[in-house]
This record gives structure tokens, C-alpha cells and sequence, in this order.
């Protein structure tokens, strides 16, 4: 730590450096625990309903088990082909046995991951807050993907996101006091809940999942209560933007009027992202410009 305090261009290099090692295992994570839960949830549905009879036997599989192979050929993947970017770039994006094609989605996460840990290191100093802000940067990466591919927020990764923001708080690390990650994560969860039920019982339809509320909660106890409103406000300015180009790229009339799912999770975590970064410089310029007071 005191080399890093020394010598300060040392931290963003060593946090993209670690944002990308960490982006690879976020692929690992994106593309395996859908599925984990899947499984269990399987597991679960054949131990409460034996009569439909048991669930086939199937071989390990976590997020370390089986080792990294192509889906194609099933090679192996070995050390120096699971080199971060580098290797994407050196295979031409193909697999080294198969000649398969390798999504660019792959190096694109560990570029993210690094460019989010680079931009926390350069905006917040080192200190635990701004590590504890790199790893909440991961978990949110983690989930909007999973989210656009499954329209699904893991319990697995909102929940400690949530514990996490609440014993930062509680240990005192970061602008944040107990009282306000509190109130965060209850008004960040009652909010949406609210919502969801105000639009259910207005249309009979599910406008948003559970997930939603879990992850508002959640970076309602990272950034406290103050920056709900600007987490909410920029994560529906986004999601509305995107939303019309979407509706616009459609190719048909039968295309627009389907209801098409939409994920609303990726807003909610770019959102709350910006707000851990910048949002309480841009709250108190608002509240001192357009309200005249100082906070």
C-alpha cells in the first residue's frame, strides 16, 4: 500500500492490470452460473415433486469445474491461450484447434473490467473505499451481462453486492454513514417493489422482476439514500434512450407492437456505477445552483 501511496501513477496501472486477470474470470462467471442455477433449480423442483421422477445425473460443473475448453471441440484451453486480450489478438479470435470463431464479447469484458477499475483508480484515491469501488464495479459487470443474456439478476451476486454496501458502512469505510446505506437499501428496494405493484394492478401485467428491486437496494447501501434519486433518474433516461433506438431498429410493424422483454438491470448498474463515482459532486452543484443550498 505504501508503494502505491509513493508512487501514484502505480495504482490505475495496477488496477487495469487486475481488471483485466479479473474481466477473464467475469466470462467464467457470466456464461457458468445462469446455468449452476439452472441446475439447482431442477435439483429443487425434483426433491419437492418425486412423483415426476429424479433429475439425470449429470458431472460437476461450477465456476472452476470443468477446466476452460472450446464449446466446439472441447480442447482444453491452456495457459497461454487464456492470457487476457493477448491472447484473443495472437489466436486471431479463433480456437488453436478447431479454427473456430471466438466472440470478441470475450476480450470486449476484459477491456471493461479494466477501463472500470482504471476510472475508479484515476477519479477516487486509494484508500479501501476505492478498492471496495472496484470490486462493486466487477459484481456489476457481472450482472448486466448476465441480465442481457438472461434477463436475470443472480441472488448469488446482488446479495452480497447488498451485505457488502451495509458492512462498508457499518465499519466506516467511505462518505457513507450507516444511517444512509440503511434507509438506501430499504427505500431502494420498497421503490421499485412499489412500483412493480402500482403497474401490476393498473395493467395486470409484470412490468419489472424481482431482481430489480435487490440490485436498486443494494446500491442504495453503497451510495446512501441521497443518490437514489439521481440512480433512478439517469438509469430511466438511459434505459428510455436505448429503448426507442431499439424500437426504432425494429424491421417490422408485427416487430414493434411485440412485447419484447427488456432488461433493466444493465441501467440500473451503469447508473449506479456513475453515482459511486460522480454523483455527489453533481448533487451538491444541483442542490447549491438550483436550490441554494450547501451541503
Amino acid at each position: 500500500m505504501a508503494l502505491l501511496i509513493d508512487y501514484p501513477w502505480l495504482y490505475p496501472l495496477a488496477a487495469a492490470l487486475f481488471g483485466l486477470i479479473i474481466g477473464s474470470f467475469l466470462n467464467v462467471v457470466i456464461h457458468r452460473l445462469p446455468i449452476m442455477m439452472e441446475r439447482q433449480w431442477r435439483a429443487d423442483c425434483a426433491a419437492c415433486f418425486p412423483e415426476h421422477g429424479p433429475v439425470e445425473s449429470q458431472p460437476p460443473f461450477n465456476l472452476s469445474v470443468p477446466a476452460s475448453h472450446c464449446p466446439h471441440c472441447q480442447h482444453r484451453i491452456r495457459a497461454w491461450e487464456n492470457i487476457p486480450v493477448i491472447s484473443w489478438l495472437i489466436l486471431h479470435g479463433r480456437c488453436s484447434h478447431c479454427k473456430h470463431k471466438i466472440s470478441f464479447r470475450y476480450p470486449a469484458i476484459e477491456l471493461l473490467s479494466a477501463l472500470a477499475a482504471l476510472t475508479v483508480a484515476l477519479v477516487l484515491p486509494i484508500s479501501g473505499w476505492s478498492l471496495a469501488v472496484i470490486a462493486a464495479s466487477f459484481v456489476l459487470i457481472a450482472l448486466t451481462f448476465i441480465d442481457i443474456d438472461k434477463m436475470l439478476l443472480p441472488d448469488q451476486l446482488t446479495l452480497p453486492l447488498l451485505w457488502g454496501g451495509l458492512l462498508l458502512a457499518l465499519l466506516g469505510i467511505g462518505p457513507v454513514s450507516l444511517e444512509s446505506a440503511v434507509i438506501g437499501a430499504m427505500v431502494g428496494y420498497l421503490s421499485l417493489w412499489s412500483l412493480y405493484w402500482l403497474f401490476k394492478l393498473l395493467t395486470g401485467k409484470e412490468g419489472m422482476g424481482y431482481g430489480d428491486f435487490k440490485l436498486l437496494a443494494a446500491l442504495g447501501a453503497w451510495a446512501g439514500w441521497q443518490l437514489l434519486p439521481f440512480i433512478v433518474l439517469l438509469s430511466s433516461l438511459l434505459g428510455s434512450v436505448c429503448g426507442i433506438v431499439l424500437l426504432r431498429m425494429q424491421r417490422s410493424e408485427s416487430d414493434r407492437t411485440a412485447q419484447t422483454p427488456f432488461s433493466f438491470g444493465p441501467y440500473l448498474a451503469l447508473a449506479g456505477w456513475a453515482a459511486l463515482l460522480w454523483g455527489t459532486p453533481v448533487l451538491t452543484w444541483y442542490v447549491g445552483t438550483y436550490l441554494g443550498y450547501a451541503l
